[in-house]
């Protein structure tokens, strides 16, 4: 079994969400394992993506109506015939289209990830100096008497 580390829980909750069906199955035993075992930095975390996961399920899925999609059929069909750039500059623009709605749900994406990343960091950051903080005083105690 692999020794997951904190940085890799986070990865992997941000990549794959709170649902650990959809964890790597090479990886889940080692991070169900780490969430027992770091339930004050796993809790939160999986709090969290587990809203997220809720939130992006009930987000509407695009339908495109039945008219739309015969009409672009209707089109494709009746460009294919035609001689010349016409046709051509008419499946450029489409192509155009369709690749910037890829890129903006790429960019979409990138920026939901980096917006919880760091979130997640922070977090993670914050009880990292907050341990060694309470460490800190206890070594004091001891030194100091």
């Amino acid at each position: 079994m692999n020794v997951m580390t904190a940085e890799r829980f986070l990865a992997l909750v941000a990549a794959y969400g709170a649902d650990r069906r959809r964890w790597p199955d090479g990886e889940r035993p080692a991070a169900e394992a780490f969430a027992a075992a770091h339930r004050d930095l796993a809790g939160p975390v999986l709090t969290e993506a587990d809203a997220v996961d809720a939130l992006l399920h009930r987000s509407p899925t695009l339908q495109v109506s039945m008219a739309l999609r015969d009409r672009v059929i209707a089109a494709a069909a009746s460009a294919g015939g035609q001689v010349g750039r016409t046709g051509r500059v008419w499946i450029d623009r489409l192509s155009l289209a369709f690749g910037a709605g890829w890129a903006a749900a790429a960019c979409a994406g990138v920026v939901a990830g980096v917006i919880m990343t760091g979130h997640l960091t922070a977090d993670a950051q914050a009880d990292a100096v907050l341990y060694q903080a309470s460490l800190l005083g206890v070594d004091d105690t001891e030194v100091l008497g």
